[in-house]
């Protein structure tokens, strides 16, 4: 799919969705990056003890696409759950530091903020501690966010939902939400995860990656061919407009519905030297969100995505994909 952007077509774009407003409704983390130095072994037990230097908090989940929605200037309003707790009071502080609206961040005294928290010494990563609970959300805070949702749901552009199978996202939630926006013609963009896999029928944008497609359709993946397969037997079973298989370092494939036929467009990976994959998936959601809306019809969309995902990938970490580092990427290479 070859596709030119030059500055002034891509600065339309963008320009176009300053002050727009793009929900995002799903399981948000507080990421925390402790870490020190290792001297020692503990006298209580064969582990080593860390000398912590410095923590660090990152938003996480569905907090860590609203902050890219909002480094891409398109205006993100989060949706979502933290505990009445100190990681939940942590997580509020990180989003106001980043510029981002909490309006749409309740608290469920029931349940701790979902946080991982990394522990690294001398550049290694010794462990991860998760705190979290996976059963469905409290009824009642399903009832205020759908509520809430329903109030402000005119204003939206466009709703994402970012599924981590952390509870946020039960199955009635997720056909009430695709319902309301059904009914008021907004596009829902999903990034799914196994347990409610084939819930989200009827919406714009599905985008699995490869393992999710394997691990909820119990098939493997080995070549360009078994996805294609794959691909077209997923977007007829949820009845997607557009299918979006991310694949990795091999790239994305774009599954288009049009009338009765499906057409396959096979993207490339844009990473010239990968570091790190992680958050490159939450990049294409948003990515694609903030292009819909600036205009770009979903082959130019995909296009800024896919590319939006191999610069992040050349990073260590999570890191957001900023507009002016995309758009100059695109000029740089002509």
């Amino acid at each position: 799919m070859d596709i030119e952007f030059s500055p002034q077509k891509l600065n339309k774009i963008f320009n176009k969705v300053k002050d727009k407003r793009i929900a995002i409704i799903g399981d948000v983390m507080l990421d925390k990056y402790v870490y020190g130095e290792v001297s020692r072994i503990s006298p209580e037990a064969p582990v080593q003890v860390v000398d912590i230097n410095n923590v660090e908090y990152k938003l996480g989940g569905a907090a860590n696409v609203a902050n890219n929605v909002k480094t891409l200037e398109a205006e993100p309003i989060l949706i979502g759950l933290v505990g009445n707790d100190f990681d939940g009071d942590v997580f509020i502080e990180t989003m106001k530091e980043h510029r981002l609206s909490t309006v749409g961040i309740f608290k469920d005294k029931a349940r701790p903020t979902t946080s991982k928290t990394r522990v690294i010494a001398h550049s290694q990563h010794i462990i991860r501690i998760d705190s979290e609970i996976k059963q469905d959300a409290d009824e009642k805070v399903s009832v205020k966010i759908l509520n809430f949702l329903k109030r402000h749901l005119k204003s939206f552009e466009a709703v994402i939902l970012q599924d981590y199978n952390k509870g946020i996202l039960s199955t009635e939630m997720i056909c009430k939400v695709i319902a309301m926006c059904k009914q008021a013609k907004i596009p829902v963009y999903v990034d799914p995860k196994f347990d409610n896999f084939f819930e989200y029928k009827d919406v714009t944008i599905f985008k699995p990656n490869r393992k999710e497609i394997q691990d909820a359709m119990g098939i493997r993946i080995h070549d360009e061919e078994d996805a294609e397969a794959a691909g077209v037997q997923l977007i007829e079973k949820i009845n997607c407009e557009w299918l979006v298989l991310t694949r990795g370092e091999k790239g994305m494939m774009l599954f288009d519905k049009d009338k009765d036929n499906i057409i396959i467009h096979n993207i490339p990976t844009k990473a010239i030297k990968v570091a790190d994959v992680s958050g490159a998936g939450d990049t294409v959601i948003s990515t694609l969100a903030v292009a819909l809306c600036g205009g770009a019809n979903i082959k130019e969309a995909i296009i800024l995505a896919n590319h939006a995902a191999g610069l992040v990938c050349e990073e260590v970490g999570i890191v957001p994909i900023f507009k002016k580092n995309l758009i100059e990427s695109f000029n740089s290479k002509g």
